[in-house]
């Protein structure tokens, strides 16, 4: 299905669903279709994003296929999502990089392996002798430098997608400074609440209800967050005159150690959910995407835990490079893959916690 077709389709179906309203009280999506008796481009980029595909209401619809108005809310919305992650992209020109993302992603692997190669190297440790420190290999100043500015344009171009899907509101920057409104939506995403369903978990990846998308998302997010927090920590150790590698009870190393441990956990179980997904809940061009995302996100932890347990062997050097240039590509393709996807749903939540609100907007 095209962009264009998609909207279409999802217009229709939103019509249909704003006449009935069976499905009011499984999602934030209903609530907020119900505020509107027409469906912009905008509107339906909106709910597309909102929607946290959890396949529900797909189950309870009198209107799903076969029936004559085959009303499949999850995979119209799955689509119309994923098109708008190449209108959001900025540079527009790298907004190609959503369609054919697993190719993209492993020539940014690749090119980041022989980069990595070549630095080591140039420093002469490719082959590291037993107890080596991380920065006999690649130095300090050039991991600094690379994963630095590597972050700062990652940001930059994440920051610049967010902006362009909140101008599309029409709400206006200002209201960004709604702190109540922030809080629930921040709430709302850090627990998966549209995954919950009061406990019972979401109609995904079948129509019997379980908690365990949500709980691998979680392992995931949170796995994200420590080995970030690991980063942060070691870096605040380094410039205060704290040289590494640090013990193994040390907080980076903690922190690292348990981020990795979620960053195995999280994806393998989404990809084994994945595995039995309905296919009627999602759009399948997407999967690629979502599969390299995962893939990615899985290895940086297999080779951070690989490199932390035998970091005081000689096969350090290669695992350090393996595991910079797998860390280097994710960081790279963030920005133009299913990372996004979180970015536009904390600003969908907010957007909808500005709209539930009594007053204007």
């Amino acid at each position: 299905m095209q962009p264009g077709d998609s909207i279409a389709e999802g217009q229709r179906i939103m019509t249909i669903c704003n006449s009935c309203r069976y499905c009011e009280g499984y999602c934030a999506v209903f609530p907020a279709m119900e505020q509107r008796l027409e469906f912009s481009h905008a509107d339906m980029n909106y709910l597309a994003n909102l929607c946290h595909n959890c396949g529900e209401c797909l189950y309870a619809c009198q209107y799903a296929p076969p029936h004559e108005f085959a009303v499949n809310v999850p995979e119209v919305l799955a689509t119309i999502r994923v098109a708008s992650y190449g209108q959001y992209a900025r540079p527009q020109a790298l907004a190609a990089s959503f369609r054919r993302n697993g190719q993209v992603v492993l020539w940014i692997l690749g090119l980041s392996v022989v980069f990595s190669l070549i630095v080591a190297a140039a420093n002469g440790r490719l082959v590291s002798a037993a107890g080596s420190s991380f920065y006999d290999v690649i130095p300090h100043e050039v991991m600094v430098a690379v994963f630095g500015g590597v972050s700062l344009l990652s940001v930059i171009a994440l920051a610049a997608g967010f902006a362009a899907f909140w101008r599309e509101s029409g709400l206006g920057a200002a209201r960004l400074t709604d702190l109540p409104a922030l809080r629930r939506a921040a709430r709302d995403a850090m627990t998966l609440r549209y995954l919950d369903q009061d406990g019972l978990g979401c109609t995904y990846p079948t129509d019997t209800r379980s908690q365990s998308r949500r709980i691998y998302h979680h392992f995931t997010f949170y796995g994200f967050l420590l080995c970030f927090a690991s980063t942060t920590v070691a870096a605040i150790y380094h410039y205060a005159g704290l040289e590494a590698p640090y013990a193994y009870l040390s907080a980076p190393v903690v922190l690292g150690t348990l981020g990795g441990f979620g960053l195995l956990i999280g994806p393998a179980g989404l990809y084994a959910v994945k595995r039995r997904r309905d296919p009627a809940l999602a759009d399948p061009a997407q999967d690629g995407m979502d599969v390299v995302f995962i893939a990615m996100l899985f290895l940086s932890g297999l080779t951070g835990l690989l490199l932390l347990a035998l970091r005081e062997t000689t096969a350090m050097s290669l695992l350090l490079v393996v595991h910079l240039a797998t860390v280097l590509a994710l960081f790279v393709s963030l920005p133009y893959g299913k990372f996004v996807h979180g970015i536009y749903r904390v600003a969908a939540l907010i957007r909808y916690a500005l709209e539930q609100k009594p007053g204007p907007g």
